[in-house]
C-alpha cells in the first residue's frame, strides 16, 4: 500500500488532464466555418424545398385583344391578364352589362352605375361608386393562421388593408381555397373619372375602425350639396364613417391629371396599411367611356380618348411600403379593442422602419406575373407613377430615357418638360412620363429586357433580402413567351427567389459557394472522451488511495 505523499504527487497529473481536455474540446454541434474554408455541410431546410411556377398560367385565354359588350379591350401579353369580364363591367357600369358580364366577374350589382349623358356627347356623365374596406392576412377567428391570405412574394404575408369595389360572393378564391380571390387585393383599384363627370363615391365601411376618403389633389368641394362632409377629415368635417355606416361623397372635377385618394382617419397608421389609391381625372372626350376601375393597377387595357389619341399603351405604376411592425398588429389578435391599442397607442411611427416595398400590389419576384411594362419599338406609352410609402422614390428605367410630362396631375410647359432616367417623387407625389421607345440613342437604346427599379437600394429588397422589392422589368414584346414571361431569364437565378425559404433567409445566398457549418470532428470527440475518462478515473484513484493509505 502507498502512503499519502505518492497520492498527493498525482493530483499534478490530474490537472494537467484537466487542462489538455479544456484545449482539445470539440465543438459536438455543427458551428460556422472560419474565413479558412474547410469542407463544410450544406444547411438542411426544416422542410423540403419546394419553387413555385413562376407562371401559373391559369386564364390564358384572358390575354387576347377582344370584344365583350360593345367594350373594345386590349391586348395584354402579361402571365397574370385582368379579367376581361371585369373591364367590360368598369367600363360600361354594372347596370349596362349583360348576365354573362355579370357572372363572370364578382362585382356587386350596385358598386358601379353610369348614367345621364348630360352634355351629349355620347358618354354617361353621372357615375355613382361604392367602395368597400378590406382586410388581407388579419388574424383568423377559426384558425391560428391569417385569412384571406396574399401574398406579395414568396412566403411574405404583411397585414394589410384596402379599398375595394363592392363585390358579391366569397371573399376567397373557392370553398376550398383560404386565398383572397382577385379583386381582394392590394393596392386599392385606380379609379377614373371623366372632367366634368358628376361623381357620387360612397364609403360603406365593411370595416371594424372608422376610415373616411380624402380626395388628394382631386377638385372637389369642401362640403356636399347638402352640407355633408366632402372632404374626409375628421379635424375638420364630421365624424368618420364609422363600422357598419355609409357616407357619399361628391365631385365634379374641373382638372385632368394624375391624383390620389385615401383615408384621413390617423392617416400615418392607415394610409401605411394601405388605405391608399391612384385617382385619374381623364380629359373630356366624345364617346369617352373610362375603365372606372382598374384593379392592381398596371397595364390600362381601355385608356380614355385622349390617351389613345397620343399613346400606344398606357400603364399605372403605384408604389407602396409596409412596416412590418404595424402590419402585424392585425395578426396577433382579433379584438378590435387590443387592435386599436397596439396599432394606434403602443406603434410609434417616430420609429418606424420600411421593410416591404411593392410595385402595384407585388413584390419581386412576383411583379413579372403582372407588373411588366411591355412594349414595341417605335412606340410612345403613358407611365402614371405614384408613391404612397413614406420615403422618396428614385425610379430608374434601364436603357430608356423618359420626359416628365406633369407633376402632381398638373402639365408643364413644354419647355419644362425634363428628359432624364431617374425620376424622384416624394412621399404622396405623382409624375406623369412619356415613354418613347425609338431606338435613337437617346430614348431607347433598342430592344431588350431591361430592368426598371428604385436606385434607394432598400427599395429593392424583400425584409433586407435583395433582389426583392419593386423591381421590375421593361419587356419588348419580341422577348416574350407565350406565358408573359421575358425569354432568356436564368431559370436557376429564378428558381432560388421563388421559394419560401429564400426570404425566409434559411438559404445561402449563393448556394456552396457559402462556408456553410462545419461538421462534428468526431476524432477529436473520441480523444476529448478518452481524456475525461482518464481524468476521471485519476481522481478516483487518488481519492480512494488518500483514504486507504497509511499516514
Amino acid at each position: 500500500m502507498h502512503n499519502k505523499l505518492f497520492y498527493y504527487r498525482l493530483i499534478p497529473l490530474v490537472f494537467a488532464l484537466i487542462a489538455l481536455s479544456v484545449w482539445i474540446q470539440p465543438s459536438f454541434f455543427q458551428r460556422a466555418a472560419g474565413i479558412k474554408l474547410p469542407a463544410g455541410q450544406q444547411p438542411q431546410l426544416s422542410q423540403p424545398l419546394k419553387v413555385e411556377k413562376p407562371c401559373v398560367d391559369l386564364h390564358p385565354e384572358w390575354r387576347a385583344a377582344q370584344v365583350v359588350d360593345g367594350v373594345e379591350i386590349a391586348e395584354s401579353r402579361l402571365c397574370e391578364p385582368d379579367n376581361p369580364y371585369n373591364i367590360a363591367a368598369f367600363v360600361l357600369g354594372m347596370n349596362n352589362i349583360s348576365m354573362r358580364t355579370l357572372m363572370n366577374s364578382r362585382i356587386a350589382e350596385d358598386a358601379l352605375t353610369k348614367s345621364d349623358d348630360l352634355d351629349g356627347d355620347g358618354d354617361p356623365d353621372i357615375i355613382h361608386i361604392k367602395l368597400e374596406v378590406l382586410e388581407l392576412n388579419g388574424a383568423s377567428p377559426d384558425s391560428l393562421g391569417v385569412f384571406p391570405t396574399y401574398d406579395i412574394a414568396p412566403g411574405i404575408q404583411p397585414g394589410m388593408w384596402a379599398f375595394s369595389p363592392k363585390l358579391r360572393g366569397m371573399s376567397v378564391k373557392n370553398f376550398r381555397s383560404q386565398k383572397a380571390n382577385a379583386i381582394l387585393r392590394a393596392p386599392s383599384p385606380v379609379i377614373r373619372v371623366e372632367q366634368g363627370d358628376k361623381v357620387y363615391i360612397t364609403l360603406e365601411n365593411t370595416h371594424y375602425f372608422p376610415h373616411t376618403l380624402h380626395f388628394h389633389g382631386v377638385d372637389h368641394a369642401f362640403k356636399t350639396s347638402t352640407g355633408g362632409d366632402n372632404d374626409g377629415v375628421p379635424v375638420t368635417g364630421e365624424k368618420p364613417v364609422m363600422p357598419g355606416a355609409a357616407r357619399t361623397y361628391e365631385l365634379q372635377p374641373r382638372h385632368a391629371g394624375t391624383m390620389l385618394y385615401h383615408c384621413h382617419v390617423q392617416t400615418d397608421k392607415h394610409l401605411m396599411m394601405g388605405l391608399n389609391g391612384m385617382f385619374v381625372v381623364e380629359e373630356n372626350k366624345p364617346n369617352n367611356w373610362v375603365q372606372t376601375f382598374n384593379v392592381g393597377a398596371g397595364h390600362v387595357r381601355h385608356s380614355s380618348v385622349a390617351i389613345k389619341e397620343k399613346f400606344d399603351r398606357e400603364y399605372d405604376l403605384h408604389y407602396q411600403s409596409i412596416d412590418k411592425n404595424l402590419a402585424k398588429t392585425i395578426q396577433q389578435s382579433n379584438d378590435i379593442r387590443e387592435i386599436s391599442k397596439q396599432m394606434h397607442r403602443v406603434y410609434n411611427m417616430s420609429e418606424s422602419s420600411e421593410n416591404y416595398f411593392m410595385l402595384n400590389g407585388h413584390s419581386f419576384p412576383y411583379t413579372l406575373r403582372d407588373a411588366l411594362v411591355i412594349a414595341k419599338p417605335d412606340e410612345d406609352i403613358k407611365l402614371r407613377v405614384a408613391n404612397t410609402q413614406h420615403s422618396h422614390i428614385a425610379l430608374h428605367i434601364h436603357g430608356h430615357k423618359a420626359t416628365i410630362t406633369n407633376y402632381d396631375g398638373v402639365p408643364l410647359n413644354p419647355a419644362a418638360q425634363i428628359t432624364r432616367d431617374v425620376y424622384d417623387l416624394s412621399a404622396a407625389q405623382r409624375v406623369d412620363l412619356h415613354l418613347q421607345t425609338t431606338n435613337d440613342g437617346l430614348h431607347s437604346y433598342g430592344e431588350g429586357v431591361w430592368l426598371f427599379h428604385d436606385h434607394v437600394e432598400m427599395g429593392v429588397a424583400n425584409d433586407g433580402m435583395s433582389p426583392g422589392g419593386n423591381i421590375a422589368l421593361l419587356v419588348y414584346e419580341s422577348m416574350l413567351s407565350e406565358q408573359g414571361l421575358p425569354t432568356g431569364l436564368r431559370e436557376d437565378a429564378l428558381d432560388d427567389v421563388l421559394t419560401n425559404s429564400y426570404y425566409a433567409k434559411q438559404r445561402p445566398l449563393w448556394g456552396k459557394l457559402e462556408a456553410g457549418e462545419l461538421a462534428p470532428d468526431y476524432l477529436r470527440i473520441l480523444l476529448f472522451g478518452l481524456l475525461v475518462g482518464l481524468t476521471i478515473g485519476l481522481t478516483i484513484f487518488i481519492t480512494r488511495g488518500l483514504m486507504r493509505a497509511d499516514p
